[in-house]
């Protein structure tokens, strides 16, 4: 069935109405006609599976609720920090992360960044990667839309980056520690394999009882920043370990910059989720 989008402040599951845009895929590009089945979601777990009752004069679609679905959210809130890289990449890096799981989508603007924007062009930037994930979210399944935030600058997102996003979890605590465990990839000596990280991690993390049971000690929010082309200066690894990253090693192989960002979230979702 086909899926479509209503956000979470216009969500009423005893009422569903489509968007004017939505309302307008359906009834001019899709061509769907009263009796047709379709299914509405929120983007925050909740879905609705419905049937067209009429196609209105003015446009609007009136639709007849027949079952509601409440997806569980994913174990482990995996956010994605990411270099704004050059071209169109940015799209397929927000794509793959609706598909993989990413729960947030942090573009980053950093020393090596290509792309300059100023206050007008992020906001049309953030607006496009966040209908790129949308329409994501609609053909992959995903009823958890991650949220694509303003472009910003590394420093800055360490300072007040996740302030307006994530309540800290005990007062007084920075909103970067938000976040259980904070990794950054790193081409330089010394980055550390994850499994290792993970490893160290549950350890540290282990009960008095010596619990080992799977996922019962790793963590439930991670932050992974990845560099743009040329990776992150030495100077930009050197504040994000301040603020707690770990560095990781991708491998023996220089990645390119969208395969890093597929290769951590899958990585991550295969060891996490």
């Amino acid at each position: 069935m086909h899926r479509f989008y209503v956000a979470p402040e216009d969500w009423n599951p005893d009422a569903v109405m489509l968007s004017e845009s939505e309302a307008h895929h359906a009834r001019d590009v899709l061509r769907m006609k009263p009796g047709d089945k379709l299914v509405v979601f929120n983007g925050c777990g909740h879905e609705v599976t419905a049937e067209i009752v009429d196609l209105g004069a003015k446009g609007e679609i009136r639709l007849r609720k027949l079952h509601v679905t409440e997806t569980p959210p994913l174990r482990c809130r995996i956010s994605i920090a990411q270099a704004i890289p050059k071209g169109k990449n940015m799209e397929l890096i927000v794509q793959k992360a609706v598909e993989i799981g990413a729960a947030e989508i942090f573009p980053l603007i950093s020393d090596r960044t290509i792309v300059d924007l100023d206050s007008k062009e992020a906001a049309q930037k953030k607006a496009k990667w966040q209908t790129v994930a949308v329409e994501a979210a609609k053909q992959c399944g995903q009823n958890w839309l991650p949220q694509v935030r303003t472009p910003q600058k590394l420093r800055d997102f360490f300072e007040q980056g996740t302030t307006a996003f994530q309540p800290s979890r005990a007062a007084g605590k920075p909103p970067i520690l938000d976040f259980d465990l904070r990794l950054i990839g790193s081409l330089q000596p010394g980055a550390l394999h994850l499994k290792k990280i993970l490893a160290d991690y549950s350890a540290e993390h282990r009960s008095a009882e010596g619990r080992i049971r799977r996922g019962e000690h790793l963590p439930e929010s991670v932050l992974m920043l990845i560099g743009p082309e040329g990776d992150f200066t030495p100077a930009e690894i050197a504040l994000a370990k301040t603020h707690g990253c770990l560095p990781i090693t991708l491998g023996p192989i220089i990645l390119r910059v969208e395969t890093a960002a597929i290769y951590c979230l899958s990585v991550l979702s295969y060891e996490l989720l």
